[in-house]
């Protein structure tokens, strides 16, 4: 069995192929394995893993008591965020502990359906799932059915009520949803969706219980988390950390600068974080105060030299392109962000009115679309208002930074150069 109180856990026994499922019986073998599985889970504290945070006990157990004999559990391994790696990563190295997670909640919940969801547009996890769903397939007709579905690639592809409906009817956009939590329906089927890795730490409990899982983390955020690190690092790195471990120790550990300027926390639609306070634990209750979250579990580096406006204006230029379409705060409110933005990165006219602009905008903005991507966006460029706030100052008046002219970036962005070809699927 494996060590309850070392790292790691969900990267445990890896190598450079994926475990087989003989492999990961082995390497995760447990002398006493959960029988109360819903009760472990509500006990263990784990939370989603996705960006939104919600207790995965809490979430099974109001799935559980929907009526239906069609249910569906759905594992998101889309990965949407750009600079994100982690589910990738994962998957790559323990798929079945992923699908042991999946097994497990669909057992909670009572569905006869796993549908495993992972973009068209990365091939090299597509195959790995499907030699992992082969194994157990061929191993038990039994339990519930066992389906691969490759979504395409979007960033709001895999917000949880677009890849319901893609499921559903192959168009991947985001509900409305004005209240939540709010119960998705796959044909008249309940649906719970969770992350890769939030299933994967599923698996964990599932196998040694919650006071075993709990030995990792903090009370309040109990267990072991990936973190992908980008940005001003060597490489492009996955690192699974136990919670509560100081965002400096993090760092370290990827070999990113040691000294940056700021650190982006939980994806693009998350905070700058200025970098006074990397002594503060990785935790969602720590970074509170902060305004900020672990999120999607995404680390950019920011380096001194580099110009936290002009990576802001790159995201949010992305970000606009990435949206749905289909409510007025998508469609025109976040290009007029990114318009701002680049008035305010490369001033060619009245970058004091853009930045005032900016202000009003994400005043107005918030809170009014169809689905919380414009108020990711909001968040972001908020927090890059105060953190960067001698820099916009300058840039408004006139003394544009040097790292603004550079042509090297940190946040990575996928090409934006075929925007009007790009057509939803």
């Amino acid at each position: 069995m494996i060590d309850p109180h070392s790292l790691p856990r969900l990267m445990h026994a890896t190598s450079e192929r994926p475990l087989t499922l003989a492999q990961h019986e082995t390497a995760f073998a447990s002398t006493s394995p959960v029988t109360s599985l819903l009760e472990e889970l509500e006990a263990s504290g784990l939370t989603g893993r996705g960006g939104a945070g919600f207790p995965t006990g809490r979430k099974a157990r109001l799935l559980r008591e929907q009526r239906g004999h069609n249910k569906f559990m759905v594992v998101n391994a889309m990965e949407g965020e750009p600079a994100s790696h982690k589910d990738q990563t994962l998957l790559s190295a323990n798929p079945h502990l992923v699908l042991d997670g999946a097994e497990y909640l669909a057992s909670i919940i009572g569905a006869n359906n796993i549908a495993v969801c992972v973009a068209r547009d990365n091939p090299s996890v597509v195959n790995h799932m499907t030699r992992a769903l082969h194994e157990r397939t061929r191993r038990s007709l039994r339990g519930p059915k066992l389906e691969l579905h490759t979504p395409p690639w979007r960033y709001v592809a895999g917000e949880e009520s677009a890849l319901v409906h893609w499921l559903d009817d192959n168009e991947s956009l985001p509900q409305y949803r004005p209240n939540r939590p709010h119960i998705l329906k796959i044909g008249h089927g309940p649906a719970l969706v969770d992350n890769a890795e939030t299933c994967a730490n599923v698996g964990l409990i599932g196998r040694f219980g919650a006071q075993w899982y709990r030995s990792l983390g903090t009370a309040d955020n109990p267990g072991s988390t990936l973190v992908s690190v980008t940005g001003a690092v060597g490489h492009p790195t996955v690192v699974e950390v136990e919670l509560g471990t100081p965002l400096r120790a993090i760092l370290d550990t990827a070999g990113a600068d040691p000294d940056p300027q700021a650190v982006l926390l939980g994806g693009y639609g998350g905070s700058w974080l200025s970098a006074s306070h990397l002594d503060a634990p990785y935790d969602n209750e720590a970074l509170k105060p902060f305004g900020v979250s672990t999120g999607a579990g995404v680390i950019v580096v920011l380096p001194k030299n580099a110009c936290g406006i002009v990576e802001t204006q790159r995201v949010v230029r992305w970000m606009a392109n990435e949206s749905a379409r289909q409510c007025g705060p998508c469609a025109f409110g976040l290009p007029a962000l990114a318009e701002d933005l680049t008035h305010i990165a490369h001033p060619s006219r009245d970058p004091q009115g853009a930045r005032q602009r900016l202000i009003e905008r994400c005043a107005v903005i918030e809170g009014r679309g169809a689905c919380r991507h414009p108020d990711g966006v909001i968040r972001f460029v908020r927090s890059a208002l105060d953190v960067f706030a001698a820099d916009f100052t300058e840039h408004v008046h006139g003394s544009v930074c040097n790292g603004s002219r550079s042509t090297k970036h940190f946040a990575s962005v996928p090409s934006l150069e075929r925007e009007e070809e790009l057509v939803w699927e």
